[in-house]
């Protein structure tokens, strides 16, 4: 068994530790150049933690190495891809769950598609999926309250007033998904308040990496987390009991998954990924996406034009969602800019081979996204923040294919980008945002980056 020493650096690197047990193979090198091991028993464990993060330690990977790079979990070996020319040829069969998916479950105990037969796995993919777009469409009237209610109240500062984006769009966001989800109940602040409690709770324990492995070493923390998920597992049951009970109203994501005739337990562990991973993908695209635009008057003024001209006055509608190209293209170039989500991971379930490198069976492949995000051979100016990028169309082939947008893009995401959307359609036809002077904003790289403070703004009214 691996030593669960090799968890201790980030969420993927605790998927890779529960990969490698779960799949154990031969040790036989790949023949890929990259590192060899700092230490026999924990590989390049202490270079990771000593860069901060996984996907720090990549970009100096790649930048030694080249697009194609190993190094070591333990005694294992694992690839590393860093281009998109080298994720293209990647062929790995293993799509019946996205890799954001694996790596919460594997946490938190729950059970993956990859460990289920692969037809159970594609059906409660598509169980999921179709639950998200359900609420969306059902729900969408909630969302554009939401938003109001938060610019509503942007609106009563004084240009002078800072606003910390990261407490109030994480706030945001987790009304919106706890509401589209779970119902009424959460219409309630108090319940948002006390939800909102376990689920830092938990994440947190997930954003900080493990990087000491502190959480096995500390009895309290442990005693916290375990409270925590208990808790929160206990108020999604209560709420399946609740929703399995009522009548015609059935419009909620947990609403779609019992219709579904999952079991409850199928239902606790779906409603857990989604509250979790929606909340956190959600509030931290908006939070980027409106510190751009703070940031970049031209961009904000364009936006703009484009809502005024698209929906005039009234309020968006999720069918007008679509027709706003340049919003879309300022959300991509969000998700591109911020590394929104740096890495991903797959499972060799076949042999494989990247250009002249043989990748054995059950090898674990890192997706670099963060380092081919900043590629400056498949980004022009790639540190600059430029929606205009989008209208190229081998530019939106290459996003597709890192799976931020079409069919790829994993379902949080999606319901992030629509609940984004309403936000900036009422956000900017009313106000504009304005950077705070000396401010320098810093990314914290875990399984969704994340601004390493908070971070400020103002706003004024527009004429």
């Amino acid at each position: 068994m691996l030593d669960f020493a090799i968890f201790a650096v980030t969420f993927v690197v605790m998927l890779v530790g529960a990969v490698l047990y779960l799949y154990p193979s031969s040790r036989r090198a790949s023949g890929v150049p990259g590192l060899n091991p700092t230490e026999e028993k924990d590989g390049n464990l202490q270079d990771i933690v000593n860069r901060g993060s996984l996907h720090e330690f990549l970009v100096g990977l790649h930048d030694q190495f080249g697009s194609v790079a190993s190094f070591w979990f333990g005694r294992r070996p694992v690839v590393s891809l860093g281009s998109v020319d080298q994720l293209q040829q990647h062929i790995n069969p293993n799509r019946t769950t996205d890799s954001f998916e694996t790596m919460l479950k594997s946490l938190l105990g729950y059970q993956s598609g990859s460990g289920t037969g692969g037809t159970e796995a594609l059906m409660r993919k598509k169980v999921y999926e179709g639950a998200i777009n359900k609420t969306l469409e059902n729900n969408f009237p909630i969302l554009l309250k939401l938003a109001e209610e938060l610019v509503g109240k942007w609106q009563l500062y004084p240009k002078s007033q800072h606003i910390p984006l990261c407490a109030h769009l994480l706030g945001l966001s987790m009304k919106a998904v706890t509401q589209l989800a779970m119902g009424s109940r959460f219409s309630d602040d108090t319940a948002v308040i006390r939800f909102r409690k376990n689920h830092e709770a938990i994440w947190s324990e997930i954003g900080k990496g493990y990087l000491d492995g502190s959480l096995e070493k500390s009895s309290s923390r442990k005693a916290h987390y375990e409270s925590a998920l208990a808790e929160m597992e206990s108020v999604l049951k209560s709420v399946i009991k609740e929703r399995s009970g009522q009548g015609s109203n059935k419009s909620t994501f947990m609403d779609s998954l019992l219709q579904a005739n999952l079991s409850e337990r199928q239902v606790m562990e779906e409603s857990m990924v989604f509250t979790l991973a929606g909340c956190v993908i959600t509030a931290n695209l908006c939070i980027w996406a409106v510190h751009f635009l703070s940031i970049s008057e031209a961009v904000q003024e364009k936006l703009h034009q484009e809502l005024i001209d698209v929906l005039g006055d009234g309020p968006v509608s999720l069918d007008q969602i679509p027709r706003l190209r340049y919003c879309q293209q300022v959300l991509n170039e969000t998700v591109r800019t911020a590394k929104l989500t740096p890495i991903a991971a797959r499972l060799q379930e076949v042999e494989g081979k990247v250009d002249q490198h043989v990748i054995p069976k059950e090898t674990l492949v890192i997706y670099a996204l963060g380092v081919v995000l900043q590629d400056a051979d498949t980004w022009t100016l790639p540190y600059r923040f430029d929606p205009d990028r989008f209208t190229d169309e081998s530019v939106m082939k290459s996003f597709s294919l890192l799976g931020f947008s079409g069919n790829q893009a994993c379902p949080e995401l999606r319901f992030a980008y629509t609940v984004a959307a309403v936000l900036l359609s009422t956000l900017v036809r009313r106000l504009r945002l304005h950077q705070v002077k000396g401010q320098v904003v810093e990314a914290r790289y875990e399984l969704v980056s994340t601004p390493k403070d908070d971070t400020w703004i103002t706003v004024s009214k527009r004429d």
